[in-house]
């Protein structure tokens, strides 16, 4: 069996347009030990039904989507495990960064991060600090 990625751009709606999204959204600072906004990632929201890999929705300080990020674990990076039909909530996909990360908070295991940016590239110091 081969892997797959396949990502689909779903309707934005105003429930994920601006930050705070609608339930079931969540604030991940208010799930797990980490700041209300982090530097290069920005305020982050999650269902947390869908932990660890989300998607987590992205905001700048205006409280505008930014980006979606998938957080798939490294254990889960094989041949016999397919990602399909990950969604985006109807914002055109910019650009993609995947970087490794060893853990933290809420995803305590190595994994990779998947940003779908929303915005032109060079625009991400909206969210550096």
């Amino acid at each position: 069996m081969g892997s797959s990625f396949a990502v689909q751009a779903h309707t934005v709606s105003d429930a994920v347009a601006k930050s705070p999204p609608e339930a079931p959204y969540k604030a991940v600072s208010s799930l797990v030990k980490l700041p209300d906004f982090i530097p290069g990632m920005g305020q982050l929201f999650v269902d947390p039904a869908t932990l660890p890999a989300g998607p987590f929705l992205a905001y700048d300080r205006d409280g505008k989507l930014v980006s979606t990020i998938y957080m798939i674990p490294i254990q889960d990076m094989v041949p016999e495990k397919s990602f399909s039909d990950l969604k985006v909530p109807g914002i055109a996909v910019d650009h993609t960064d995947i970087m490794y990360n060893a853990g933290h908070p809420g995803v305590e295991v190595p994994h990779v991060h998947i940003v779908l940016w929303h915005i032109p590239a060079g625009e991400e110091s909206r969210v550096a600090k």
